[in-house]
């Protein structure tokens, strides 16, 4: 039997998307015994745990051929060009290219280099079209969009990413439908920063008009969620949307990062406190059943208790629910690196008085959802998820991927009962 490469999917769901086309251009290429690690830089937590990951994978795979890839590979090199264990380091351009994998096939030392990390920045266009997205039976991820032309002070992605580059909505559209003939009852648009979708394409179109085109040229999809988005960005088109498509999910997950304004200046933020508190009750106006979710950061430098006690407040005052809290390190090459740190044994603290904000968040509006009949799209024969992206935890077993009309009953721990 012929040995295909193993898979190690660290970070994103981005990488993920990504992953599942290197599986296609590596099985074409007929790379053979090998493992493959697609790795993340958003912190340099994420760096470390890519390095664990790299030994463990090499001592229980001591002949395979162990190729590095992704974010981390793509803005460190040399830390993983320095690893023993490491036989090929590949950068995020060149692992979406088949004549990449056609070469590791082909030469994997000989003459093939080593390392092979081109400049990120000269890339003008992404890959978006090489899968039909991949995810559970139940739901679908389909990448729009890749890179970011933002430079916040914290963020080494832009330098993993890229510029920002979209995929035209004529793709988009053509990959949606085939996923509905497929069977797919949801769909998630993700990107890097999926609200600058459209900025590089012919007539500068907005994240709000693929929504809108999606929703009329795939009639027969039952739902679309929109993963992370930066509010400041978004446009009218998308408001329109919230108002009007009950097919597009009461549910946005926002890049907020801090609710101190002057914290947010530090991070070269481009929204202020107020304007994410105007965005949550505008959108919640006009869909009252929106939920939120939001990425907060956790003792950036300079972050006084203060300054903090703000963050802890936006909790509320934007009436958010499902929080991705992260504890602030310093990124090697980016200007907060360079910033007055804050405590270490500060940060952790801080970090948990976010979650456990986030979690009394959670559980109030759980409570909320007892009793009410939801449609809950089934992750697997005894959990789904709500529109506002609750899970819900079946009594009997229901149909994978299926869309389940069923009224609330109950709360077991920080799931619905149904």
């Amino acid at each position: 039997m012929t040995a295909t490469p193993k898979f190690t999917t660290l970070g994103c769901r981005l990488n993920a998307y990504e992953t599942e086309a290197m599986k296609a251009l590596s099985a074409e290429a007929g790379l053979g015994d090998a493992v493959v690690v697609n790795t993340c830089a958003v912190t340099a937590e994420a760096v470390r745990k890519a390095r664990q990951e790299i030994r463990r994978l090499r001592r229980e795979n001591p002949t395979a051929r162990l190729i590095v890839t992704g974010c981390a590979a793509q803005t460190e090199p040399e830390t993983f060009a320095a690893m023993e264990e490491v036989d090929a380091i590949i950068g995020n351009s060149e692992k979406m290219a088949p004549e990449t994998w056609q070469g590791l096939a082909a030469d994997f030392i000989g003459d093939t280099e080593r390392v092979q990390v081109d400049d990120i920045m000269a890339v003008k266009e992404t890959a978006g079209h090489l899968i039909d997205g991949f995810g559970t039976r139940a739901r679908a991820y389909v990448q729009v969009q890749n890179g970011c032309d933002h430079r916040c002070t914290f963020c080494i992605i832009p330098y993993g990413r890229g510029n920002s580059r979209s995929v035209p909505a004529g793709v988009v559209v053509d990959q949606i439908k085939r996923l509905v003939q497929r069977g797919y009852n949801e769909v998630v648009l993700t990107g890097v920063d999926l609200t600058s979708w459209g900025a590089d394409l012919p007539m500068a179109p907005k994240l709000g008009d693929l929504v809108l085109r999606i929703l009329k040229l795939v009639p027969d999809l039952p739902r679309l969620r929109i993963s992370s988005i930066d509010s400041i960005e978004v446009d009218q088109a998308l408001m329109q949307a919230i108002a009007t498509e009950p097919r597009l999910m009461p549910h946005l997950h926002l890049s907020l990062q801090h609710g101190d304004d002057l914290i947010l200046k530090r991070m070269k933020r481009r929204h202020l406190r107020d304007d994410a508190i105007r965005f949550t009750e505008e959108a919640r106006r006009l869909r009252p059943e929106m939920t939120f979710g939001a990425d907060i950061i956790a003792g950036f430098p300079t972050e006084t208790e203060a300054h903090f006690e703000n963050s802890l407040k936006l909790v509320d005052d934007c009436g958010l629910t499902w929080l991705h809290v992260f504890p602030y390190s310093p990124r090697k090459g980016t200007p907060a690196a360079r910033m007055p740190q804050v405590d270490g044994r500060a940060i952790k603290a801080r970090a948990a008085r976010l979650r456990s904000a986030g979690e009394a968040r959670v559980a109030r509006h759980l409570a909320g959802e007892q009793g009410k009949r939801k449609s809950i799209l089934m992750e697997s024969q005894t959990l789904g998820r709500t529109e506002q992206f609750a899970e819900v935890e079946f009594t009997d077993p229901q149909t994978e991927g299926a869309l389940i009309e069923a009224r609330i009953a109950g709360i077991t721990g920080s799931r619905l009962r149904a």
